[in-house]
C-alpha cells in the first residue's frame, strides 16, 4: 500500500514539474504560458491583411494569455489611454469589450491583458521622454497606476502587460580600426555615449512603479506582465533581481535585432536563438539565449521567463553585387507588402507566399525567394538576386518560420522556461494562405514545448 501511494505521489510530482501539462482542469499557473499578442488596429487594414477578432479565434485554444494592444500615456496627465478610442472604447466600435467579454465567454481559461507601450505610442518629442519623465514623480506614477487600474477594471481585463518605452540603444556600426579609435575619441568629448543621464534614478523608480502597480492589482487578482523590448538596455533601466517578484512573467522580446530602419546598409538575422556563425562583426548579446541567461543570472525563476517569437520578417533591397550569406551589404528597406503596407516589414503570410511551393504570390508578383538559414541556431532568411533582364529587384528577408519557431519552443522546454509569446497573431498566416494550415508559427512553437 505504501509503495503504491509513494508511486502515485512521485508521478504527481513529475507531472507538476513538467510545465507542458495541459490536461483539462489543470490550473494555468502550472502550464507553460503561451502569450498571444493581437494589435487591434489590424482590424482597420484592407484586403487579406485585415484581421478582425473572429479571425484570431481559432488560435485561442492554444493561448493561455491574449494581450490586446495598444494603450499609451497622455503626456500631460500621465493617464493611460487607448491609442485608438474610436476602435477600442464603448463609445466607438467596442473592441476592448469584445475581447474581454465575448472571448472570455468562449474561452473561460483565457487571460486577457491590456498591452501598454511596445513602441506603439508616438509623441511629438522623443518616444521615450514621457515614459522617463513619468517615473520621476510619485504623483505621476500614482496617476498612471490609478488610470490603468480604472481602465482594466472598467473593461474587465485580467491585468496589464507593460512594455515600457525606454530609450533604445544606438545601432552598432561596423568600423575599421581607425574608425573605431576616432569614434571612441569623439564620444569622450561630445558626450553622445550617454543614453540617459538619469538612468539610475529611472531604474529605481521603475522598480517602485512595478511594485506599486502589483500592490494595486493584487486585491483583484489582476496580473502584471513585463515585456523587455528590443534594443532596451535592461541592465541600465531595469533591476532584474527586484522586478522578478512583482510580475507574473518577464517576456523577452528578443527579436528585431536588425531592422532596415536601424541598419539600412547591413542585413542580418533578426531574432537568432544563439549567436550566428559566419563572417562579419556581431554583438554577442543579441540573441535569445544571451537574454535568457542574463535574467537567470539575476535570479529570475525560469518559469517566469517567456521567449518572444515574432511572426513577421524584415526585408532589405539586395544590390546586384551582394552575396546572400548574412551579414549582407544592402540598400535600405525593401518595398512594402500588400498586407502590412510597411516598407521592410512583412507578415509571415507575405513571406511564405513568396517561397517555392506556395499557393499564392503576394509581395510583388515576381520570382519566388530562395529559402536558406539555420533554424536551430540563427533563424531563417530568403533572398532573390537582382535580374536586370527580367526587371527583378533584389530582396533579402530575415524571418521566423515554423521550423525556427519550433526550435524556440524546444529550447523553452529544454531550459524549463515559462513559455513563449507570438507577436503577433495578425502577422501569422491566420488565413492559411500558404499551406491551408492556420497559425503555423504558433502551432509549431506550441507543439514543441
Amino acid at each position: 500500500m505504501w509503495f503504491k501511494s509513494g508511486a502515485l505521489l512521485l508521478l504527481a510530482l513529475v507531472a507538476l514539474a513538467n510545465g507542458n501539462t495541459t490536461s483539462p482542469g489543470t490550473p494555468i499557473s502550472t502550464q507553460r504560458k503561451v502569450l498571444c499578442y493581437y494589435e487591434g488596429s489590424t482590424a482597420l487594414r484592407e484586403g487579406l491583411g485585415k484581421s478582425i477578432i473572429a479571425d484570431i479565434e481559432p488560435a485561442l485554444p492554444l493561448c493561455t494569455h491574449l494581450i490586446y494592444g495598444y494603450a499609451g500615456i497622455n503626456a500631460d496627465s500621465y493617464n493611460v489611454r487607448s491609442l485608438n478610442e474610436a476602435l477600442d472604447l464603448d463609445s466607438g466600435k467596442g473592441q476592448y469589450r469584445a475581447v474581454t467579454t465575448e472571448l472570455k465567454r468562449r474561452f473561460p481559461s483565457l487571460k486577457v491583458l491590456l498591452g501598454v507601450g511596445f513602441f506603439k505610442d508616438p509623441t511629438d518629442e522623443k518616444t521615450a521622454d514621457k515614459y522617463l519623465t513619468l517615473l520621476e514623480s510619485g504623483g505621476s506614477r500614482t496617476a498612471f497606476i490609478n488610470s490603468l487600474y480604472a481602465l482594466v477594471k472598467s473593461y474587465n481585463f485580467d491585468g496589464a502587460d507593460l512594455a515600457w518605452q525606454f530609450r533604445q540603444t544606438k545601432p552598432k556600426k561596423i568600423r575599421g580600426i581607425g574608425g573605431s579609435l576616432w569614434h571612441g575619441f569623439k564620444k569622450v568629448f561630445s558626450g553622445d555615449s550617454v543614453l540617459d543621464p538619469k538612468a539610475d534614478e529611472h531604474k529605481e523608480a521603475f522598480t517602485v512603479l512595478i511594485r506599486d502597480l502589483r500592490n494595486a492589482f493584487e486585491h483583484d487578482r489582476l496580473q502584471v506582465g513585463l515585456t523587455v523590448l528590443p534594443h532596451v538596455n535592461e541592465s541600465m533601466f531595469m533591476d532584474a533581481f527586484l522586478l522578478k517578484d512583482s510580475v507574473e512573467y518577464v517576456h523577452l522580446a528578443a527579436f528585431d535585432q536588425k531592422t532596415p530602419e536601424r541598419n539600412p546598409s547591413e542585413a542580418d538575422y533578426t531574432s537568432p536563438l544563439y549567436e550566428p556563425t559566419g563572417d562579419g562583426e556581431r554583438i554577442a548579446a543579441n540573441n535569445v539565449d544571451a537574454e535568457v541567461r542574463y535574467w537567470l543570472t539575476n535570479k529570475t525563476p525560469p518559469n517566469k521567463i517567456v521567449v518572444g517569437i515574432a511572426s513577421y520578417g524584415r526585408g532589405w533591397k539586395l544590390p546586384e553585387d551582394s552575396g546572400p550569406v548574412p551579414p549582407v551589404t544592402v540598400d535600405g528597406p525593401s518595398p512594402a507588402g500588400p498586407y502590412t503596407n510597411e516598407s521592410g516589414r512583412y507578415s509571415y503570410a507575405e513571406i511564405c507566399t513568396q517561397l517555392p511551393g506556395s499557393r499564392l504570390s503576394t509581395l510583388d508578383g515576381a520570382a519566388p525567394l530562395q529559402k536558406q538559414g539555420e533554424p536551430k541556431k540563427a533563424g531563417l532568411y530568403a533572398y532573390r538576386v537582382k535580374d536586370k533582364k527580367k526587371k527583378l529587384k533584389g530582396m533579402w528577408v530575415a524571418y521566423e518560420g515554423p521550423e525556427s519557431a519550433a526550435e524556440k519552443g524546444a529550447y523553452v522546454k529544454a531550459k524549463g522556461l515559462g513559455g513563449i509569446s507570438i507577436f503577433d497573431l495578425s502577422n501569422d498566416d491566420f488565413r492559411g494562405l500558404c499551406t491551408d494550415e492556420k497559425f503555423p508559427i504558433l502551432k509549431a512553437a506550441k507543439n514543441m514545448m
